[in-house]
């Protein structure tokens, strides 16, 4: 009984001085890697802040660097142990090609989102207009952009829905112009109209100078002449501007007694011979 013990006692110190040495240098191996692999992302979050990259794309960045990482500090691990990691390289595989065929719609979303963050069609706080909607952009992430709309509705738009079809960037670009319209009757002086709206525009301190503002006659309608007004503005001033130079367009139309014609009909009525 006694030598059995011994027996055993022997084949635990024998495996635990084969086994335990390779336990401890896979732990270190894990642990060390684990910490190389936070400084590595560290370093690489603070590159790509100094040049100017997208926060959304760092975050994307960070995340897989450290994840590939980890995958192979653990297969290193792993294969300090003793084990064949053939087997373990070939699972993943598997295992990565089975998830990608289940979450192609996703990744396809995360794909998508690397696009837009490159190309940068838009970035948060622009107005935009994609996939039937119009809104601000209040937030993206890897999957998703939400946008706000005029009357607070938030609405969610995965990623590749959105870059699918056409993006219009509202605030894109500086300045805007504003198209705006304004009817007179025909019997109501013409350069007079085109004057008063000219002088509006001008008096506007927020309608630019350069490109100037343009005042024409654009159609002849079957009840007024239409003039056309085509100030420039600050694009955050859009709004603020069209408002203002329609109320303030009205209040010189009375003053000079420019009509705004609401649409009417001739009626001619024939007497039928007797």
């Amino acid at each position: 009984m006694l030598g059995q013990v011994e027996k055993y006692t022997d084949l635990v110190i024998q495996y635990g001085a084969e086994y335990g040495i390779k336990i401890v240098g896979s732990l270190l191996i894990f642990l060390i890697g684990k910490w190389v692999a936070g400084k590595i992302v560290t370093l690489s979050k603070k590159g790509m802040e100094k040049a100017n990259v997208d926060q959304t794309l760092i975050s994307f960045a960070a995340n897989a660097i450290y994840v590939a990482f980890i995958v192979v500090v653990v297969v290193a691990a792993i294969s300090h142990l003793g084990v064949e990691t053939t087997s373990f390289v070939a699972v993943f595989g598997a295992a990565g090609l089975a998830i990608g065929l289940a979450l192609k719609d996703t990744l396809s979303n995360v794909g998508a989102a690397v696009l837009i963050i490159f190309f940068k069609p838009f970035k948060v706080g622009d107005f935009i207009e994609a996939s039937g909607v119009m809104g601000t952009v209040k937030a993206m992430n890897l999957f998703s952009t939400t946008l706000t709309t005029a009357d607070n509705r938030a609405i969610i738009i995965p990623n590749g829905t959105l870059i699918a079809g056409n993006i219009i960037n509202y605030t894109g670009n500086e300045t805007r112009r504003i198209d705006m319209v304004f009817d007179i009757d025909y019997k109501d002086d013409l350069k007079l109209s085109k004057e008063v709206i000219m002088k509006v525009l001008l008096s506007h301190p927020k309608v630019l100078q350069e490109p100037a503002p343009l005042v024409a006659v654009g159609a002849l309608a079957q009840s007024s002449v239409q003039l056309y007004a085509r100030p420039w503005v600050p694009v955050e001033a859009y709004w603020e501007v069209k408002f203002e130079i329609t109320e303030a367009v009205k209040l010189e139309f009375d003053k000079h007694h420019i009509s705004i014609p609401f649409p009417q009909m001739d009626l001619h009525v024939r007497k039928g011979e007797l």
